[in-house]
């Protein structure tokens, strides 16, 4: 069977989509201008399908710690995971896993203005996988090798929150959102 991963994706498919970074605006949440890095990363691998079923909660957990080792590595501070981001990045993996929006930022701007926190810039990294058995794993590794989702996950920012959701076929969507509150 495939293994797919797909970034901003991963049967075990890997597949990026190119992030979001918004401008700095300071104080001003409402009024930031978005970015997008107008390419998309692919990654197919051949390999065997388990049958896992996924503790998305873990998962978020898992990729929260090895952004802040990574960074911790690379001599950056380490964020800080938040609740209300965290919220709005597992809605946005929700609503792409049951099909309601496209394997996408689409909503990017909305899901950011929706945190009820000033921040002066924001960036998203959304990945997709299915039959990896680690996909929180998978999906940083793709991040990190993907020069778009390491500039976000290296970025100034202070904040962060992860969202995770799996879907029926297997399909595991996740989303980071980083905020610089200061």
């Amino acid at each position: 069977m495939l293994r797919q991963t797909a970034f901003g994706i991963a049967l075990s498919t890997l597949v990026l989509a190119s992030g979001f970074m918004t401008a700095s605006t300071p104080g001003n949440s409402s009024t930031n201008k978005t970015s997008k890095n107008q390419q998309s990363f692919g990654i197919f691998t051949q390999a065997v399908a388990s049958n896992v079923t996924f503790e998305t909660t873990s998962l978020e957990k898992s990729v929260f710690e090895q952004i802040n080792q990574y960074r911790a590595v690379h001599g950056l501070p380490k964020l800080t995971l938040n609740a209300n981001i965290s919220h709005q990045a597992r809605i946005h993996s929700q609503n792409m896993a049951n099909g309601k929006v496209p394997f996408s930022h689409n909503g990017f701007e909305m899901r950011v203005k929706a945190i009820p926190l000033k921040y002066n810039s924001a960036a998203e990294n959304v990945a997709f996988n299915l039959g990896y058995s680690n996909p929180a794993q998978q999906a940083v590794i793709g991040w990190i090798n993907s020069p778009g989702h390491l500039k976000n996950l290296k970025g100034r920012y202070n904040l962060t929150g992860v969202g995770v959701a799996a879907n029926s076929k297997g399909e595991v969507y996740l989303t980071q959102i980083f905020l610089n509150t200061r």
